[in-house]
């Protein structure tokens, strides 16, 4: 983990910025270090970069342009720090693809459905 007194440095690769933000800050205010990436694209290049020490990782299933099965396999080629993922998606064959993929767990995100009747 991280040498600088902080808890380590997150990974959270998510499409939805306001997610991804809020996970951000809460990880923030334990004491990690976020770095925030809202593609796989953005999330391979933070990987490969060496001036960033990945301590976790939390990706998202549901990426505009590689799916986050994909990208963990992908990180997995180099690196063998933790992987989550976070989905909506809480089917049980999602997670044993994930687990499969290279994943060491697999968390579904808690969305509440408000509706709205006229």
């Amino acid at each position: 983990m991280s040498g600088d007194g902080g808890k380590g440095t997150v990974l959270i690769v998510d499409d939805e910025k306001e997610i991804a933000d809020l996970v951000a800050v809460y990880l923030e205010a334990e004491g990690y270090q976020p770095q925030v990436r809202y593609d796989a694209a953005g999330a391979l290049e933070a990987v490969a970069d060496p001036d960033i020490a990945i301590d976790l990782a939390v990706l998202d299933v549901m990426l505009p342009d590689m799916n986050g099965f994909h990208l963990c396999r992908e990180i997995r080629k180099t690196h063998r720090w933790p992987i989550i993922m976070l989905t909506a998606r809480d089917d049980e064959v999602d997670k044993i693809t994930g687990l499969n993929f290279g994943a060491d767990d697999y968390v579904t995100k808690p969305f509440r459905q408000n509706r709205i009747h006229a």
